[in-house]
């Protein structure tokens, strides 16, 4: 898995991939991008912020539809105001409204009440546990799914489960967070430039030990 990184590293050089201007950035973010484009994900932010409703207190005063409105350009909009006023409705009950306070816990508790509250699947969990708390757990999105099949490094078992392709990340590589999202930044990155929905094998840096690239190139 480091020789996986040190090829995109060396092809594409270092990301500088969020996270953004602070936990609360990171938690908004990883909400909105669900299903979304960033740049539609920006305009949303860019929203709440105009509207004075960039803190967790300040959304979980706001009434749900109000805040549907606000969060409108996101896409999904009505689903993703009540995640978030779920959210910030649970920091302000469980941790009298103090981020900090969620996000000091260690990895396995953190992770599990991140799961607990609705609209945090695995890969939101992990973007927050990761950008926003600074600890090392390994992000799977599509596009590291796209990869991970394509490279034949996961037995067909292992496709359909999450931690499956995370165990890949965090029994072969060093649990460092730095390390952790540049990689994560650098799959992503390929994904658009190399291993998109048509694979463009030929030049790819991976290529060479990639099953599907070997395929494809002969």
């Amino acid at each position: 898995m480091l020789d996986l990184y040190h090829r995109l590293l060396d092809r594409y050089g270092p990301q500088g991939w969020w996270p953004g201007d602070g936990p609360l950035d990171v938690v908004i973010g990883a909400i909105l991008t669900q299903s979304a484009a960033w740049t539609n994900v920006e305009r949303a932010i860019a929203n709440l912020k105009a509207a004075g409703c960039w803190s967790l207190e300040a959304i979980h005063q706001q009434t749900q539809d109000d805040l549907a409105a606000i969060i409108r350009p996101s896409g999904y909009f009505n689903a993703k105001a009540r995640k978030l006023k779920a959210f910030a409705e649970h920091v302000h009950l469980h941790h009298s409204g103090h981020l900090e306070a969620l996000l000091s816990q260690g990895i396995v508790p953190l992770r599990a009440e991140l799961l607990s509250i609705h609209g945090i699947g695995p890969e939101t969990a992990d973007d927050i546990v990761l950008y926003a708390a600074g600890k090392p757990s390994f992000v799977i999105d599509a596009y590291t799914r796209r990869i991970v099949q394509r490279l034949g490094i996961l037995s067909e078992e292992g496709r359909q489960d999450y931690l499956a392709y995370q165990g890949l990340f965090h029994e072969n590589l060093p649990r460092d967070p730095v390390l952790f999202n540049e990689y994560h930044a650098l799959l992503d990155r390929h994904a658009k430039e190399a291993c998109a929905k048509t694979p463009r094998c030929a030049g790819c840096c991976l290529a060479e030990v990639c099953a599907t690239g070997q395929r494809l190139l002969g």
